[in-house]
């Protein structure tokens, strides 16, 4: 007796949408400006020297780079010393922020969903894909169900083979 059996792809059929946050993974180095070297006895900073530091340094460096700048030692540094490593950046980097390489990290995602066109969602089942092998944070996820909220059908988790729902519109 011949069975025949016919392989049903479920998954296929089911008409979701696969969505890969890694693919928002904005690209370039990613480097760390800690201030704590600019700290005269690793304690205080000095403007004087400060300032020509700023005017004497290579930000040349940082050209296309996202720069996270942080303080690591435990001194209190004036708010306009972050705004001068800022206006040096500014035409130098691709990206900067004030915190660790978490931080950076985040931001760039969340400027990435944030210019990211929805519209293709648009009343979609969307499946936020988990576990690939780049790091997305967290807050990368939140965003992104954020987003999709008002604008897809359904938003779930995982993989299309296995997801935790999420939202679901109510028709």
């Amino acid at each position: 007796m011949d069975i025949q059996e016919n392989i049903v792809n479920k998954v296929a059929q089911s008409g979701l949408v696969s969505f890969d946050l890694a693919t928002l993974k904005v690209a370039g180095e990613r480097v760390v400006y800690d201030i704590k070297d600019n700290l005269f006895q690793g304690l205080i900073l000095r403007e004087k020297d400060f300032r020509e530091f700023v005017k004497q340094n290579d930000w040349e460096k940082y050209k296309d780079k996202n720069v996270s700048v942080i303080c690591s030692a435990d001194a209190i540094v004036p708010t306009w010393a972050y705004m001068l490593i800022a206006s040096k950046l500014s035409p130098m980097a691709n990206f900067f922020v004030f915190g660790d390489l978490e931080i950076l990290e985040t931001a760039l995602y969340l400027k990435s969903i944030d210019a990211l066109d929805v519209t293709r969602f648009k009343d979609q089942r969307i499946v936020i894909k988990g576990c690939g092998e780049t790091y997305v944070p967290t807050s990368a996820f939140m965003a992104i169900t954020n987003k999709l909220n008002n604008v897809a059908k359904s938003v779930m988790y995982g993989e299309p083979c296995s997801t935790v729902p999420i939202y679901k519109r109510k028709d």
